[in-house]
């Protein structure tokens, strides 16, 4: 059977920098444990606007607008350069304003939790009659509230407020009375990575033009358990998210790996339809709100913006072979074990070297590899450095240690088989998956020839092991060429017949 083929990819990116300082762990955490401090008083003034958001150079490069070849022409720190002219609108998605967004929460809500002010609510109408996908949502908006009766839900604990430029504008209200896993909070998360998913899964339909009815399975990847007391992450925000965006005839499932998950649905969803089982997967995930501004103290300390201040998302399309998308490569996958244990070279060598080994390639022939792709302009004042080339040092170096590369030629393996970091530090977003919607266009414009995703993960994080976790796929020029997938039960029939007869002739001879 053919290798199945990633058709389309969808990215979108939501401003939320009021949930930054109301939603993000980092600030929610200081808020409890000390509530004075000055990082709180002076994180607001150190929020971007809407439009400084859409002209930073690497969300221009996550949703499309500029390549990552582009990025690394851009001088650096990108914060102090922005794009001039940017939209907010590329070819793989779009990034969408709070306003919006806190509309896009309502229609995602189907248990009446998301509350609107009046005002605020038509704005938001006004907001999506323009939008070029959620225009056929306005009237799922309905109608706003009275702000009184959305301060006495807050007042009376049953409600967490959402706002405006510090302005209150809405609450969610709490799912249940006593249960903490259904807390307003808590479902604020959870409604935030539907909504997000919801998002992408729509640019994703856009962008393919595939018929929604289509759609066999939705594998959704992101980092929040959705569940209740009873049975913590036992939800299904696959199913949630196809709902609202209109993929009736589909199933689908929740996976979760941490940073890995992403790159483990992506495998599965090949292994799906080469099997035959489905024909077109759809792997997707939406945004963590408990990631907003988590290296925020950092930032405020070196007195730059606070740049974790987006949800991200993204959707992917997997299907069977149509002669011209670039393959999957699903006889070139690397696998971190249980046994491999956590050193960095290691993991780089189960999930890099083994792979290619074992099917005659060399490190070097990969054009691109896509390890961790975190913006480097948020890490680094953190201390954690330019992650990705610092992914891309180890693999040089294993391709040192094998004779593939020159020690002098490191410097130039980075810049030949890297790119600059340009994905949001959403967890589970930046492993491998940023690179596949320029890594599909590059390869059917014939800039690339193939191009590797690399999941990593870090499983301590749950306190049941100390294991590290990865995986890697080849994705890969297709051929236009059907493979030798042996012969038919027809044809088999036909040979035997054929042998019989062969045979019987032989004893009429004898």
């Amino acid at each position: 059977m053919s290798f199945p083929v990633i058709k389309k990819a969808s990215y979108v990116l939501i401003n939320t920098p009021d949930m930054v300082v109301h939603n993000g762990t980092t600030q929610n955490l200081e808020r409890k444990t000390n509530p004075d401090s000055d990082y709180l008083k002076e994180i607001k003034s150190h929020l971007r606007s809407f439009q400084e958001v859409v002209s930073y150079a690497p969300n221009q490069t996550y949703i499309g607008n500029i390549t990552p070849e582009n990025l690394s022409e851009i001088k650096r720190p990108w914060y102090l350069n922005s794009m001039k002219d940017a939209s907010r609108f590329g070819k793989f998605g779009e990034i969408m304003c709070q306003d919006e967004f806190y509309g896009l929460l309502k229609i995602s809500d189907v248990f009446d939790l998301i509350i609107l002010e009046k005002s605020f609510m038509e704005n938001v109408k006004e907001n999506f009659k323009k939008h070029p996908i959620l225009n056929k949502k306005v009237e799922q908006l309905k109608e706003g509230e009275d702000i009184k009766n959305i301060k006495q839900l807050l007042d009376d604990k049953k409600a967490e407020g959402l706002y405006k430029e510090d302005k209150l504008v809405g609450c969610i209200k709490r799912a249940h009375e006593f249960d903490p896993n259904l807390s307003a909070h808590t479902m604020i998360e959870n409604l935030s990575v539907k909504a997000s998913g919801v998002l992408a899964l729509m640019h994703l339909i856009k962008n393919s033009g595939i018929d929604v009815n289509q759609v066999d399975y939705l594998i959704e990847c992101s980092e929040e358990a959705i569940g209740d007391m009873n049975q913590r992450g036992g939800g299904n925000i696959a199913k949630a998210c196809g709902e609202i965006a209109g993929i009736k005839g589909a199933t689908g499932v929740d996976m979760r790996g941490f940073c890995a998950g992403p790159a483990h649905a992506l495998i599965t969803a090949a292994a799906f339809v080469k099997s035959g089982i489905y024909k077109n997967v759809i792997v997707f995930a939406g945004g963590c709100t408990a990631k907003l501004g988590m290296n925020g103290k950092d930032h405020v300390k070196k007195n730059i913006p606070v740049l974790e201040d987006c949800l991200g998302g993204f959707a992917i399309l997997v299907s069977e072979n149509d002669g011209v998308s670039p393959v999957l490569r699903t006889d070139v996958i690397g696998r971190h074990t249980i046994g491999d244990g956590a050193a960095p070279q290691a993991v780089m060598q189960a999930l890099v070297l083994d792979p290619l080994t074992k099917n005659g390639m060399k490190i070097t022939d990969v054009d691109k590899f896509a390890p961790e792709m975190q913006i480097p302009d948020i890490t680094e004042p953190a201390g954690a450095g330019d992650v990705p080339t610092q992914n891309y040092k180890m693999i040089g170096a294993l391709a040192v240690k094998k004779g593939q590369v020159e020690r002098k030629e490191l410097p130039l393996f980075v810049k030949e088989h890297g790119y600059p970091g340009y994905a949001p530090t959403q967890g589970h977003i930046p492993s491998g998956i940023p690179i596949i919607g320029h890594g599909i266009e590059h390869i059917v414009n014939g800039r690339l020839n193939n191009f590797m995703i690399i999941g990593k993960g870090s499983l301590f994080l749950g306190r049941m092991t100390n294991l590290f976790d990865g995986v890697s796929i080849l994705v890969e020029k297709n051929s236009g060429q059907e493979e030798n997938i042996g012969v038919t039960r027809e044809e088999i029939k036909k040979i035997i017949s054929q042998e019989m007869r062969k045979f019987a002739q032989q004893l009429i001879n004898d």
